[in-house]
């Protein structure tokens, strides 16, 4: 991923977050195919709509702004279907934060 587009994802993220009514703590790009991201939301949004909102608007927007992008991915789509998630009650907020930054792809 290009740092133009790196940028808009991660600008992207977190309006979708305000617009929602969630926080995005931290968002990074990894190396390769995949992102990391901490968040914290009110009880009543489940993490499913929170990777649905996510992955659907990120998706749509992206393709919107940037067309060429499908044609570079596999099968055309930008996100699969899976996620994984962590609650904070088994891991440290800091060793949450420590292990995204280290995700970067500047390590």
């Amino acid at each position: 991923m290009n740092q133009e587009i790196e940028d808009y994802l991660k600008t992207l993220v977190q309006e979708i977050a305000k617009d929602k009514g969630f926080t995005v703590h931290l968002f990074e790009v990894g190396e390769g195919d995949h992102v990391h991201c901490f968040v914290s939301a009110p009880p009543k949004l489940s993490v499913t709509d929170i990777v649905k909102y996510l992955k659907g608007i990120t998706g749509r927007k992206l393709f919107e702004q940037f067309p060429g992008i499908r044609e570079k991915l596999w099968k055309g789509q930008l996100w699969n279907h899976s996620y994984y998630v962590e609650t904070i009650g088994s891991v440290s907020e800091e060793n949450i934060r420590r292990y995204i930054e280290h995700q970067s792809k500047l390590y």
